[in-house]
């Protein structure tokens, strides 16, 4: 009786082996992933047509939340057809051998304010890098609404090969920015 006592106990005052798993949250229509690169000293945006992401986040408990961003890079457009006939290719994206790049965070960190920081790995064109991603979220309810941009280096990923992996042509910095509504899934 003793023993059983002291198990439920020690049962009690153990800290439980499974938190409360974080929200999962849902993009909404009208998300935006896109992007603004320089050619011949001249600014394009483009986006991402294609790209889901899966989000798991509980401001109360931000060391739980994972995230992770599937980009169809095949999908980039810019409203230029050449550009956008160029980008699937070898030269840039290799979209048929890398139609995937994959953005998968290893911490979110609360920096106060509506302020974060996402740290984490992303692969582009078969290519690991680590990045850092700060953004602002504003949560009322079951709503968030997400903004945030980085700016990295094209080349680093491979993109823009031959005659493009100078930024004589075209820039090799590269903003990316996001801006998405989401709701909470139930």
């Amino acid at each position: 009786m003793r023993l059983a006592l002291l198990i439920l106990g020690l049962a009690m005052l153990a800290p439980s082996a499974q938190a409360a798993a974080p929200a999962h949250w849902t993009v909404d229509p009208g998300s935006r992933l896109g992007f603004q690169g320089r050619m011949n000293g001249d600014v394009f945006n483009g986006v991402f047509k294609r790209w889901t992401a899966d989000i798991a986040f509980d401001p109360k408990q931000v060391a739980t939340a994972k995230v992770v961003v599937t980009v169809d890079v095949g999908s980039a457009a810019t409203g230029d057809a050449d550009r956008d006939q160029a980008m699937p290719t070898a030269d840039w994206f290799a979209a048929q051998k890398f139609p995937k790049a994959v953005f998968t965070t290893s911490a979110i960190k609360d920096l106060g304010g509506g302020k974060y920081l996402a740290t984490g790995d992303l692969a582009i064109r078969g290519v690991h890098k680590p990045v850092a991603l700060p953004f602002t979220l504003s949560i009322s309810g079951d709503t968030a609404r997400m903004n945030g941009a980085v700016t990295l280096n094209r080349t680093a990923f491979g993109i823009g090969q031959g005659k493009w992996s100078t930024k004589d042509v075209v820039d090799t910095s590269v903003t990316v920015n996001v801006a998405l509504p989401a709701h909470r899934a139930h």
